[in-house]
């Protein structure tokens, strides 16, 4: 591409260069040819007058001294006596004198001759010759010329180097942006480059590098998704877990018990390679920071910032909302099913008001599974728990509490991937739900003795305006 576009600057200088040249090289040597003619003609006619007043040879050639530019200068007098060297044809010299008419032209033996008559007294007719040698007409054109050929050299030069210049910074972005996308396209998702070059290809790095970071925030959410989806069927493997120990000892429950454990390993496993880290834009950053002790608060969803309808499981925006109520109510049933298995004592208390919040059926159900298969797989047997659903008025908050030894560090208990015996993803999953209504999840001391988790979902939108019009209109009543 240098070549290319010096190609095309030699290309484009060279023939403006030749436009301006050729007729100004012409137009040079025009003008030293008129001024060569022009002082030519000067001492011509200055010894005009003085013919007109003698005809003397000695006093013509003193007059022809005192002269500038008369070394060729020649007088014909009328007696055919000639003062000086004369270049002028014969023919040339009769013409003037038979016509007495000014004779101005080239001479075949190079130059150019001047013949001006003189009438004298008695009607004779005297020829005042000038000739211009050839060098003289050319005087000083040579080097004019040499002058603009120079400064055309050094303008073509220059355009070729500037150009080439230019070209260096386009294809210098240009490769810079080619390799950038090759490395990406192998899989080295950090791949970025700095905009450079002229404003097309600055604008076109600001897009690629923008297109980098979107892809690695898909592939991040992506992984998330994997990893969650897949931690959700730990709660069915739980079950299973439940179910071969009901079976009591026999070569079948041996044999279930060992495919739900090798089924176990293989999901640890694809958790395990979902959540190997990844070259991360801004979402994977804000994924990981999202799960930092800073990030959860106890506080209750502001009033005054609705929560943004999003899915916890994916990021997007929810298919349909739910009443989380009735899904916390029938996954309850589930677990205390196995509850009775164990021996432990369940209670579940939820309110009658409407509990509806901006998330799916799974999601919600994805929480209650999540919290209580902790309980079932961090606490012995029959060690007692309960489950709880309040409303407020701007959001729905589930409670997990239950009667074992609690969590010693809730901080890092909320920090993805932090535990060293599980895979983390479990208070992750909750943690995520919460947040994409506006929510959040706080952990501390049940009255059961052991962990509370306490999470909060921002109530949808409608339900909370109802609410709060409400509200107002009973406050007003009383006020009146």
């Amino acid at each position: 591409m240098r070549r290319s576009l010096a190609g095309v600057a030699l290309a484009v200088t060279s023939m403006v260069a030749l436009s301006f040249l050729i007729p100004l090289a012409v137009l040079v040597m025009s003008l030293a040819r008129e001024q060569s003619i022009t002082a030519a003609e000067q001492p011509a006619a200055a010894m005009a007058p003085i013919l007109t007043l003698t005809t003397d040879p000695d006093d013509l050639r003193e007059s022809m001294a005192g002269l500038d530019r008369a070394e060729h200068l020649a007088i014909h007098l009328p007696d055919s006596r000639a003062i000086g060297t004369s270049h002028a044809p014969t023919d040339l010299l009769e013409r003037a004198k038979r016509g007495r008419e000014s004779i101005s032209q080239d001479v075949p033996g190079g130059g150019w001759i001047y013949l001006q008559p003189v009438v004298l007294p008695q009607d004779r007719v005297a020829v005042v010759e000038n000739f211009v040698p050839e060098s003289d007409l050319t005087r000083g054109v040579a080097a004019s010329w040499t002058v603009m050929v120079v400064l055309a050299i050094g303008l073509l030069i220059g355009s070729v180097l500037v150009a080439d210049r230019l070209g260096a910074k386009v294809v210098r972005s240009s490769k810079q942006l080619a390799q950038a996308s090759y490395v990406l396209g192998e899989g080295n998702l950090s791949a970025r480059v700095v905009p450079m070059g002229p404003s097309e290809l600055r604008d076109a790095g600001v897009a690629f590098n923008a297109m980098a970071d979107r892809m690695t925030e898909l592939l991040a959410i992506e992984r998330e998704l994997v990893a969650d989806l897949s931690h959700r069927l730990r709660t069915p493997l739980t079950a299973l877990h439940l179910a071969t120990e009901r079976m009591g000892p026999s070569p079948e429950s041996g044999r279930v018990e060992a495919a739900v454990g090798a089924l176990e390993t293989e999901l640890q496993a694809i958790i395990t390679a979902a959540r190997t880290p990844l070259a991360m834009g801004p979402m994977g950053r804000a994924l990981r920071d999202a799960g930092s002790p800073s990030s959860s608060s106890s506080a209750s969803p502001s009033p005054s910032m609705p929560p943004s309808p999003s899915s916890a499981g994916s990021g997007q925006a929810p298919a349909e909302r739910c009443e989380a109520g009735e899904v916390i109510r029938r996954r309850a049933g589930f677990w205390a099913v196995l509850a009775e298995q164990q021996d432990r004592s369940c209670t579940l208390d939820i309110a009658e008001e409407a509990t509806t919040v901006d998330l799916a059926h799974d999601d919600i159900a994805a929480v209650v599974d999540a919290l209580v298969g902790n309980v079932f797989r961090y606490t012995a047997d029959g060690t007692a728990f309960a489950i709880a659903v309040d409303r407020t008025a701007q959001a729905v908050e589930l409670r997990v509490e239950d009667a074992g030894p609690g969590i010693p560090d809730p901080d890092a208990a909320l920090a993805r991937g932090s535990s060293t015996s599980s895979t983390g993803l479990g208070l992750d999953i909750v943690r995520r739900a919460a947040s994409a209504t506006g929510g959040t999840v706080h952990i501390a001391r049940a009255a059961l003795g052991g962990a509370s988790v306490r999470v909060t979902f921002g109530l949808s939108t409608d339900i909370a305006r109802s609410t709060l019009r409400g509200r107002r209109r009973r406050g007003g009543k009383r006020r009146v």
